[in-house]
């Protein structure tokens, strides 16, 4: 399964721990010897505190290869308003007073970017994965359904725009944020897209800028 996943992301359009990590060392998956480089293990959190967190959500990395910032903001568009640039690969969520929150996102690839506004129109957790019927006939070997979880496209967390197939939403490919590489959909890290999640309501505005 993990070596088939990384694919149907593509197409799909660790809380911190309390101890201090614990070091092994990964292993060379066709020699099966360590390598040189210690891999970092997260300990798990006391069972008092885990019980307040969702098990899946401890599966989050806390990385991001675009770093989440508060920038200077002076578009047209008022607080509580996201605006996409797919040129720039950048969302920006408007929190007002000249400012804005700016976060690296992954946006369609060629002949699959688009343009215009839309709302969200609905919110999910840990989203389940059934690719779309067009979808389908250009990779027939797609699975049809997909529980959400870690190992699915979707990441942690998805927002639907209007009644499109697209949506913003998490990834289990952290690398290819800042890259044109989904099928249409705004891509982020799960770590973005949860912070997004609590910020955008349904209902909140999507501009879309090509």
């Amino acid at each position: 399964m993990r070596r088939f996943v990384p694919a149907l992301a593509g197409l799909a359009c660790a809380v911190t721990a309390w101890a201090a990590p614990a070091a092994a060392y990964e292993i060379d998956p066709l020699t099966r010897q360590p390598l040189d480089q210690p891999l970092t293990v997260t300990v798990r959190a006391p069972a008092a505190a885990a019980a307040a967190v969702d098990p899946l959500d401890a599966t989050v990395p806390k990385m991001s290869p675009i770093a989440r910032e508060t920038v200077a903001y002076s578009g047209p568009y008022g607080a509580g308003t996201i605006v996409v640039s797919t040129a720039e690969r950048r969302l920006y969520y408007v929190l007002g007073n000249g400012q804005a929150l700016r976060y690296g996102v992954g946006v369609g690839r060629p002949g699959f970017t688009w343009g215009g506004v839309q709302t969200i129109s609905m919110k999910r957790e840990w989203p389940d994965w059934r690719p779309p019927a067009q979808m389908i006939r250009r990779r027939p070997d797609l699975p049809r359904y997909m529980k959400g979880g870690p190992e699915n496209p979707l990441g942690a967390r998805a927002m639907y725009l209007g009644g499109s197939l697209y949506r913003i939403h998490g990834s289990n490919e952290p690398e290819t944020i800042g890259t044109a590489v989904s099928s249409g959909c705004i891509r982020m890290t799960n770590d973005d897209v949860m912070d997004l999640y609590t910020r955008a309501k349904v209902g909140t505005k999507v501009i879309v800028q090509r």
